[in-house]
């Protein structure tokens, strides 16, 4: 009953989001992308902080990693749906490769392994300008050729981002209902006890790590033929930072906890990005907005919801079903009948 019931609930997301792509004006289509594209990373993080227990402040690279690699493989006349293949497998197999050393680590040492990781990989895309373009950019894109139609639309891009955004949530949920799912349970509770109980815990950490690189690499491809343009100013720093806070809002280790999140956080920071540009404002006002947005939900987050939104709204929930079921209301009856 559960099962069939959270099936429906993810295909009248599925069905909502499409219907939004539709509705939609030109406007803000733009921004739903972006929303879509942010909310496929993020829940990628969820599940890599909540069940494995990494802390990566590196996601933005396979982000970038797979963005390249589409926009590279079809500068140069690849064609664009094996360039955006290309993407999620150019995104797993950087993180499989670093990952071996860096995935010693553990706590604050991985993150900030994580995030030089980062900044090294924006280094190499500035200096190899031959392939990347440099800080000039990667220019003349085009635009995603799916053999039938031709994406040349934000509401093209808005239906693909959602399609995948599906097929994301889909992968995930039968990941973490399977038996690997539930010795990632076991990993995220205690490393020591899941390893005496003959869990490899190095494999699932780096098989975790691949896969959330590889969901980043798939919102990278799309990204890349949806701006038609890339350069390393593109992925910031803090782009990956931002990933983190939203699944820390949402709730780690939730796949709907990444999807809720990311709104929260992107369309506050839009709504404040968008009154701090009004006329008066010193220029970086967007910027200090952005910043304080994130501190104060995060740190809100910490204090007040330690397991994110979707947990605790769920919580509520059931404890609102549990009062208001029949059992419940016979209960004190019961009780008070046997008193007497």
């Amino acid at each position: 009953m559960r099962f069939a019931r959270e099936h429906a609930v993810i295909g009248a997301a599925l069905l909502t989001s499409l219907a939004l792509s539709a509705l939609l004006g030109e406007s803000v289509l733009s921004l739903y992308v972006l929303l879509l594209l942010t909310a496929i990373v993020t829940v990628g993080v969820s599940v890599l902080m909540g069940h494995a227990g990494q802390v990566s402040l590196g996601q933005g690279a396979f982000y970038a990693c797979g963005a390249y690699a589409a926009g590279i493989l079809s500068t140069n006349g690849v064609p664009t749906l094996i360039g955006l293949c290309a993407a999620p497998v150019a995104a797993a197999a950087l993180a499989a490769a670093i990952g071996i050393p860096l995935l010693l680590l553990r706590g604050h040492h991985l993150a900030f392994a994580t995030l030089a990781m980062h900044i090294i990989f924006l280094s190499l895309i500035g200096e190899l300008r031959e392939v990347t373009g440099g800080d000039i950019g990667l220019q003349g894109i085009p635009r995603l050729d799916l053999f039938v139609v031709e994406l040349d639309s934000p509401r093209d891009y808005a239906f693909l981002s959602s399609i995948a955004l599906f097929c994301v949530i889909v992968l995930l949920r039968n990941i973490l209902g399977s038996r690997p799912g539930r010795a990632l349970r076991a990993l995220s509770s205690s490393e020591v006890a899941a390893a005496s109980s003959g869990i490899p815990v190095g494999r699932y950490k780096l098989a975790v790590f691949t896969l959330s690189a590889g969901i980043a690499g798939l919102a990278g491809g799309i990204y890349t033929f949806y701006l038609g343009y890339l350069a390393p100013g593109s992925f910031p720093v803090m782009l990956s930072i931002q990933y983190v806070v939203m699944a820390a809002v949402g709730g780690m280790g939730t796949v709907s906890g990444g999807v809720v999140g990311s709104a929260l956080v992107l369309l506050t920071v839009d709504a404040l990005s968008r009154v701090a540009t009004l006329s008066g404002m010193p220029s970086v006002a967007p910027i200090i907005a952005s910043y304080a947005v994130y501190a104060v939900l995060l740190v809100s987050a910490v204090l007040f919801l330690p397991e994110g939104l979707v947990p605790f709204v769920g919580r509520l929930w059931s404890r609102r079903a549990r009062a208001r079921s029949p059992e419940h209301a016979d209960a004190p009856a019961e009780g008070a009948s046997v008193s007497r």
